[in-house]
């Protein structure tokens, strides 16, 4: 059992657009992604568009996938129809029920906040996961929080048992 403490709601999102950068291998070394969209997106001015939000999508099951060979795309939501250039590139992530979580937690915790989530809330919520994208939408950044942590939500789409 994960000491994490988190709070989960079932809620229904909006179909996003986001632009990306795509990164593969370990999802721990997303970051290197991230740069390459903060060289594209802060000279565009998309951080500050008021509403926009920063995330991480999943494309791959690491229980499933080699680490080598995982996929996931660090993010910043923007309107349809933005151009892009170079690496970065346009996806639209769909709408529907998500299980949302909070968390706040150290660089080092994320997968364990993962773990509480799967692994913890879903077995007696009465609901599954579904196979539409997951992702992590990025609250608070750890130097803009007092103890350096992470603020984030996670984002697991679902469905009734």
């Amino acid at each position: 059992m994960s000491k994490l403490k988190f709070a989960v709601e079932v809620k229904d999102l909006p179909e996003m657009t986001v632009a990306y950068a795509r990164h593969i291998g370990p999802y721990n070394q997303i970051p290197e992604a991230f740069e390459r969209l903060g060289r594209w997106a802060r000279p565009r001015g998309l951080y500050a568009v008021p509403g926009s939000l920063s995330l991480a999508v999943y494309h791959d099951d690491p229980d499933n996938t080699a680490e080598s060979k995982l996929r996931s795309s660090a993010c910043v939501t923007v309107a349809p129809g933005t151009e892009v250039s170079g690496d970065i590139n346009l996806m639209t992530i769909s709408g529907g029920k998500y299980a949302v979580a909070r968390f706040e937690i150290r660089p080092d915790q994320f997968g364990e906040a993962w773990n509480a989530l799967m692994g913890e809330s879903f077995p007696s919520s009465g609901w599954q996961p579904h196979d539409r994208m997951c992702f992590e939408v990025y609250i608070q950044d750890p130097e803009d929080n007092p103890e350096g942590h992470f603020v984030i939500d996670i984002c697991e789409p679902v469905r009734p048992l």
